[in-house]
């Protein structure tokens, strides 16, 4: 196997949080979605809970309940120490605290672990990771990108990126990656000549503002279409 568990750092968003970061309508949420990259989030559980249609992708899915959970315990205690550490780097209003955020995201973990057997025989947890999917062309409405594109460009080219959302692309009528920060919290330097070379493909690029904001200055996403 390729991934190490070790390796891995699980921090799962809640329902109400991908809501926000990605400005989806009550319509929207009737629509086929893949969720790329979303790890241990409680989206998918949730959505699915309500009637959604949703398939979620992670190389994490490559391992069963009993090991994430694991991995989830052991490096819970590390990342709340480093928001504490690091607190002036975010918004405490929807999430008032550093403990309020624990029980947050630990909740959308708790969901996640709690749907993730049945949702993987469902076909809704499947092993896998960007820039190439084994999807079919055109399956899926809404393509979301959660805390991995631009957030990670010291790591990530810019051919990366721009692979990776050309995947999306042929999988999904519409692309959207929320946040455009890195992890220093300032705006990807990839994002100006991505947005470049998408428009010069014959896609719409557009950088539009959203209803949440907890990384300091990250309230917007990049929504992608053709044109």
């Amino acid at each position: 196997m390729g991934l190490i568990l070790e390796k891995i750092v699980p921090w799962g968003r809640s329902y109400e949080e991908y809501i926000a970061m990605f400005n989806l309508t009550d319509t929207e949420l009737k629509l086929g979605i893949l969720g790329c990259g979303d790890g241990p989030a409680g989206f998918n559980a949730e959505l699915t809970r309500r009637g959604g249609r949703i398939v979620s992708v992670d190389p994490i899915y490559a391992f069963d309940v009993a090991q994430i959970k694991s991995r989830i315990l052991t490096t819970y205690a590390t990342i709340m120490a480093q928001m504490r550490k690091n607190q002036a780097d975010y918004v405490w209003e929807a999430i008032a605290s550093v403990e309020d955020l624990g029980r947050v995201r630990m909740s959308a973990m708790n969901a996640f672990l709690s749907d993730y057997k049945s949702g993987k025989k469902d076909g809704r947890y499947i092993a896998a990771e960007l820039p190439s999917l084994p999807l079919e062309n055109g399956r899926f409405d809404i393509a979301l990108s959660s805390h991995f594109l631009f957030l990670y460009s010291d790591h990530l080219s810019p051919e990366f990126h721009l692979q990776a959302l050309k995947e999306m692309l042929r999988i999904a009528c519409q692309v959207r990656v929320f946040p455009l920060l890195t992890l220093a919290g300032t705006r990807s330097p990839h994002l100006e000549s991505i947005m470049q070379s998408l428009e010069s493909q014959g896609f719409g690029a557009e950088i539009r503002r959203v209803p949440y904001e907890f990384q300091r200055g990250g309230n917007e996403m990049l929504l992608i279409e053709p044109v």
